[in-house]
C-alpha cells in the first residue's frame, strides 16, 4: 500500500510540477513538492529497516537477540504493521516480501537477505 502511494505522488508530481506544493507534514508550516513528499516518506519507509548510529535497526525493537547476535541482525522479516514512532514491528509477518517491497528497497540502496 506505501509503495501506491509514493508511486501515485509521483505521477501526480509528474503532471503538477514543480509549482504545486503541500504542506509536510501537516502543521509544520514547511511547504515541499509533491516529489519531495514521495521522496520523504520513502526515505521514512526504509529507515525502519536502515541501521541506526548505534548498530540498530528500528524493525526489531527492542529485542536484543535480534539486534546484535551476528545469524540474525542481518536478515530482515518484512511485516505488516509497525508502530509509527518507533518503527517497531507489531503484527502480520509476510513471507515472502514480494515484489513491490523488493523494488521499493532496491530503489533505495537497501540490501536485505529474504527468508522464505
Amino acid at each position: 500500500m506505501n509503495y501506491l502511494i509514493i508511486e501515485s505522488l509521483q505521477k501526480f508530481h509528474h503532471y503538477y510540477g514543480d509549482d504545486f506544493k503541500i504542506e509536510c507534514p501537516t502543521g509544520s508550516g514547511n511547504f515541499m513538492t509533491i516529489n519531495d513528499v514521495a521522496n520523504e516518506l520513502s526515505r521514512r519507509l526504509t529507515r525502519i529497516f536502515l541501521q541506526n548510529k548505534d548498530g540498530n535497526r528500528p524493525v526489531f525493537g527492542y529485542n536484543e537477540k535480534i539486534q546484535k547476535d551476528p545469524h540474525f541482525r542481518n536478515y530482515l522479516l518484512f511485516h505488516e504493521y509497525f508502530h509509527g514512532d518507533t518503527g517497531r514491528v507489531l503484527a502480520l509477518l509476510i513471507k515472502p516480501a514480494g515484489p513491490v517491497w523488493c523494488k521499493t528497497a532496491a530503489t533505495k540502496g537497501c540490501r536485505a537477505t529474504l527468508i522464505a
